[in-house]
């Protein structure tokens, strides 16, 4: 490939506009992964598996800030990318998908591997560009980076004709980063607003995952600070505040730990920040719908989605909360008598969150509960780990405050409302890569482990020290959860045959170990740390009991009583 191909100038093009990863699979003939290896400031991630490089890019761009670049090409290739890149729509995460056309000679003739990729995506992606005149190649790949990361970050799908890339490059002209835009909300909604929260008995303040690339924290901590209201975060919002933050009460809806839930049915007035409020949030918050919601985002999208609120600010996460603040600061509500009534309430909340869930002692011989595992995880790694979790039914306990707590400086990266089942070890690849000084850490059952286990190869290539837990029930545990309180079989969901995963990892390499004790996980966690400076994955498994149930689990999903037991 020479430095005037097309592809050539595509890499260079990504590269200016601030990208630094493209993820994929090599393509039969060279193309943008052969081209990006020789502009100095993109890592290509070669991965075994299209769904895989999805997430990887997902938890790259994550945890590094920028846009990720996945690259496909038509037929399977991009197919095979869709699950992952569902789960990339629903996070909002920044990602540019660069895929090839099939030579137009032979769309409706039969050609190979010609597959519709604009109407496939179409759900997902905020823009469909096909690039059919080389001449049209550095104006598509920038805008699709600028809409990748402005307004409400998404997905954005290029396709580049079979001709263009047999025909004379354009020329390549450096060009400045894409800026992400910032803007405020208007001046009178926001004054409305302020006066709501103002006036408001109880508060509540909800950060979501639009929060992050906003690097909205510091703002959200003064405008709390000012409310002396409680905040909860989305699971996408986690690691906006401190966790140990006097205010902070942890998650909110599904994941919420008792007792913050009565901080959140007692609410008269919500303020929503980056969040969309999906189904998750909403769990067990009946009352939710019954509040005055205030609710700010930069996507005008985001507004009665779930919810209609009597205020909508559209704007920058951080810039909105500092207009906010700037207005209440003349007369702080925290300073208010109702103010100090509300702090005292929020600071007996987290006692008795803490009280409920103390972390453990020092290591025992007695057997580990998830609660424990997940306590001398933490321990072991620290506050400001990057935290990659999944979504089945027992690593859902790591979601609960304050059985995890994680500082502003954490990255943590979760699946959205998709829940892809296999999500967490390609996702932990790429936020590993992104910054491989910071201790990255899985937690997932060994379903979803065995899923995702494509993406171990490349862990292994990359020489990333990740740390994996595996909560193992030997099948897998929301089916069976849901099934028990139907009455009905679980044998579905129960594996007979025996794991491989131990003898994959060891045979890349890798380091495992089984653990029934708290004594056993503390050394073997202390083994991952000294793997982890070698850049040697380590998978860790700790079985589990099927009644040990996250209690956000437990709390929405407990079964309706009887007609006897009401009596």
């Amino acid at each position: 490939m020479t430095e005037t191909h097309p592809w050539n100038v595509a890499a260079l093009t990504l590269a200016d506009a601030g990208c630094d990863i493209v993820v994929g699979l090599p393509s039969d003939e060279p193309g943008l992964m052969d081209a990006a290896r020789s502009v100095p400031t993109l890592h290509v991630l070669t991965v075994r598996d299209q769904r895989a490089g999805a997430c990887a890019a997902i938890g790259h761009a994550a945890v590094s800030g920028r846009p990720a670049v996945l690259a496909v090409t038509s037929g399977p290739s991009f197919a095979n990318a869709l699950s992952g890149l569902l789960e990339a729509s629903s996070l909002g995460a920044p990602i540019i998908v660069v895929t090839t056309r099939v030579p137009v000679l032979g769309i409706g003739r039969g050609a190979f591997q010609h597959t519709d990729q604009a109407a496939m995506a179409r759900p997902l992606t905020k823009w469909n560009v096909l690039v059919e005149d080389p001449r049209q190649l550095t104006w598509a790949l920038r805008r699709a980076v600028h809409l990748a990361v402005n307004g409400g970050p998404g997905i954005v799908l290029v396709e580049i004709a079979d001709e263009v890339l047999r025909a004379p490059a354009p020329e390549h002209r450096p060009a400045p980063p894409v800026r992400r835009l910032r803007f405020a909300a208007d001046t009178r909604e926001v004054h409305r607003a302020a006066g709501l929260l103002a006036a408001a008995r109880h508060p509540v303040v909800v950060a979501g995952g639009g929060c992050k690339p906003a690097d909205a924290g510091p703002a959200v901590r003064r405008l709390v600070e000012l409310l002396g209201a409680p905040v909860f975060t989305t699971a996408a919002g986690r690691g906006v505040l401190d966790e140990e933050h006097p205010l902070s009460c942890g998650l909110v809806g599904l994941y919420t730990t008792p007792p913050a839930d009565r901080l959140l049915a007692s609410a008269d007035v919500v303020l929503a920040i980056g969040s969309r409020i999906e189904e998750t949030a909403r769990m067990g918050w009946d009352t939710l719908a019954e509040t005055t919601l205030v609710h700010v985002d930069i996507d005008p999208a985001a507004f009665l989605t779930a919810l209609e609120p009597e205020v909508a600010l559209l704007g920058d996460a951080a810039v909105v909360a500092e207009q906010l603040a700037s207005v209440l600061e003349a007369r702080p509500p925290a300073a208010t008598g109702h103010g100090a009534a509300r702090q005292a309430d929020v600071a007996s909340v987290r006692e008795e969150m803490r009280t409920r869930h103390p972390a453990p002692a020092v290591p025992h011989r007695s057997k580990l509960t998830v609660t424990h595992a997940l306590h001398l995880l933490q321990r072991a790694v620290g506050r400001d780990a990057t935290l990659v979790q999944e979504n089945g039914l027992h690593d859902m306990w790591g979601y609960h405050y304050p059985v995890v707590s994680v500082d502003d400086g954490a990255r943590v990266i979760t699946p959205g409302e998709q829940t892809m089942v296999g999500f967490g070890l390609p996702a932990a690849v790429g936020a590993a890569l992104a910054d491989r000084s910071r201790r990255t850490v899985l937690v997932c059952g060994d379903g979803a482990f065995e899923m995702g286990l494509a993406a171990l190869p490349t862990a292994i290539e990359e020489h990333l020290g990740l740390t994996v837990l595996v909560l193992d029930n030997g099948g897998y545990g929301w089916p069976r959860f849901v099934r028990a309180s139907e009455e009905a079989s679980d044998v579905l969901t129960r594996f007979t045959a025996p794991s491989h995963t131990d003898a994959a990892v060891r045979a890349l390499g890798g380091r495992t170990a089984h653990c029934t004790t708290a004594a056993e996980l503390a050394a073997a966690l202390a083994d991952a740390t000294r793997a982890h400076a070698e850049g040697r994955v380590t998978v860790l498994t700790v079985p589990v009991r099927d009644d040990d149930v996250p209690v956000g689990v437990r709390r929405v999903f407990a079964p309706a009583p009887t007609a006897r037991t009401a009596a």
